[in-house]
């Protein structure tokens, strides 16, 4: 039987460190919900200490889900470590997650620390851990900048204190796949309790080698692969879930491991968190994107029809992508609909499913084919939104290319349905969002500072959902909001809405 390689997914952590991947509560459960279905082994669910938000977070992912180990992510320290506990300590199966810098660039110029007090504190905080539970890892931040004697006695330490994994990080991306090799086979080789403790690599992306250094460090001996889904994570990103674990399962007989997860639900999982975050899979992207299974080249279209495999390495069924794509429209029942949003992973009551009922015969009234992207979108938008402070009501823009320049008139309601506030105004802008925009921020009574706006077809076709993404801030406060919509102009105006709503919810928590 092959070794098994545990996959930890930072997705939820690390990963919404990627500017504009921020998600509220709800999103973050159902990403959690999805990971556990996708078959991870460990959720690290985020940083406690870092906010009370971040706390609740975790703490309800925590307690949302029941297959996977549950991580917090804590500094070296006594209070970060009681933190991090108190968040996951509902959970079926927790792991503390205590990391400290290790190199000499990091430990002379932000700890301000020597060698020897890096190793004291490490002890320290490993064993203040284990006082709590017996599933802790210790991670040396920048480890593959470290001196490699010292990251023995690093490793050392901290199995002694009693870490059951000890993770090796290329925390800037600086390595590449034959030094990260090396490195992780010197430590197999040299850490003298390393029997005691498995090897873990968290690689990101900053040289493009996150994936390649994640596979050689697993040949050279590591068990466990900290990645995120789509890659996505702070800087360039790190080491993409779908391309390790296809990596490792198309090519078995150069790695000889195995992992627990559930291929088929790969895509499904990538196109989830690219409906949460507002962030389209490049066209491409290895394994997912719109490209990976696509052949224009004639050569390659001819080998193809006469036998897959010239071309085809691996099936798009494999990663759980189907052909099945137009089976919901105008004429289809509430049970259709609730068996598709049931295939999409999304397990909906009698009232969400009226709900979603109602937004696809909209939808199906307005365009000719309902794709499973338009349904999943429909989903986020119409059933999962929040109960937000600011609603838009309706709205009525003027954009032409004569001497009136492009206004909007907005109507919004503000506070608890059934009691809420109506206001009203129209403002000019330089173009029909930017009218929409700034009418919005005169009712709202805020000016926040657009850092970016993307829109993105969710289908293809003239009449697509538009999903738009917008970027603010305010008094050093930064919010995202997303939408999708049938028309760009509300699909525009309901994103600003759901930013400005996000950015006075980050306000009260600050």
């Amino acid at each position: 039987m092959a070794e098994r390689v545990y996959v930890f997914d930072t997705t939820l952590r690390d990963g919404e460190q990627s500017p504009g991947a921020t998600m509220n509560l709800d999103e973050k459960i159902r990403m959690a919900r999805q990971l556990e279905t996708l078959g991870v082994d460990i959720i690290e669910a985020g940083f406690p200490i870092a906010s009370q938000g971040d706390f609740e977070a975790v703490q309800a992912i925590a307690a949302a889900v029941e297959k996977p180990q549950i991580a917090g992510l804590c500094r070296a320290v006594t209070g970060d470590i009681d933190r991090c506990w108190e968040a996951i300590k509902d959970a079926r199966h927790p792991r503390i997650h205590v990391f400290l810098a290790t190199s000499e660039i990091h430990m002379k110029h932000k700890l301000g620390k020597t060698a020897d007090e890096v190793i004291v504190m490490i002890d320290k905080a490993v064993r203040h851990a284990r006082e709590y539970t017996d599933n802790v890892e210790f991670s040396a931040e920048d480890a593959s900048r470290s001196d490699w004697d010292f990251l023995v006695k690093v490793c050392e330490t901290a199995i002694e204190a009693g870490a059951c994994v000890v993770n090796i990080p290329d925390t800037v991306g600086y390595t590449q796949p034959f030094e990260y090799y090396d490195l992780i086979k010197y430590l197999m080789d040299n850490v003298r309790n390393i029997d005691k403790a498995m090897i873990s690599v968290h690689c990101h992306n900053d040289l493009g080698s996150a994936v390649a250094n994640s596979l050689a460090a697993i040949r050279a001996g590591a068990r466990q692969v900290e990645c995120t889904v789509l890659g996505i994570g702070e800087r360039a990103g790190n080491a993409a879930l779908e391309d390790v674990v296809m990596a490792l399962n198309t090519r078995k007989e150069l790695y000889g491991v195995e992992t627990g997860i559930v291929t088929e639900q790969i895509f499904p999982s990538c196109r989830r968190l690219s409906q949460i975050i507002g962030m389209p899979i490049p066209p491409n992207k290895a394994i997912v994107g719109a490209n990976a299974f696509a052949h224009e080249s004639g050569v390659h279209q001819d080998g193809v029809l006469k036998n897959r495999l010239t071309y085809e390495i691996m099936t798009p069924a494999s990663i759980g992508l189907t052909n099945n794509e137009i089976v919901i429209g105008k004429h289809s029942g509430s049970h259709a609909v609730r068996k598709k949003a049931e295939e999409l992973g999304y397990n909906l009551n009698d009232e969400q499913i009226n709900v979603l009922f109602k937004a696809v015969k909209d939808l199906a009234d307005k365009k000719e084919q309902v794709f499973d992207e338009d349904v999943e979108a429909l989903i986020l938008e119409s059933v999962y939104r929040r109960k937000d402070r600011f609603r838009l009501i309706d709205m009525s823009v003027f954009s032409g290319t004569g001497d009136v320049p492009p206004h909007a008139a907005t109507v919004m309601a503000f506070g608890a349905e059934g009691e809420a506030e109506v206001r009203r105004t129209s403002n000019f802008g330089e173009g029909s969002i930017d009218a929409v925009f700034h009418s919005i921020y005169s009712l709202v009574g805020v000016s926040p500072k657009l850092e970016s706006y993307t829109v993105n077809a969710v289908t293809e076709g003239s009449d697509a959902l538009a999903g738009v993404a917008v970027r603010i801030e305010h008094d050093g406060v930064k919010a995202v909001g997303r939408a999708n919509d049938g028309d760009v102009v509300k699909a525009s105006a309901l994103a600003m809405v759901n930013a400005l709503n996000r950015l006075e919810k980050a306000k009260e928590e600050k």
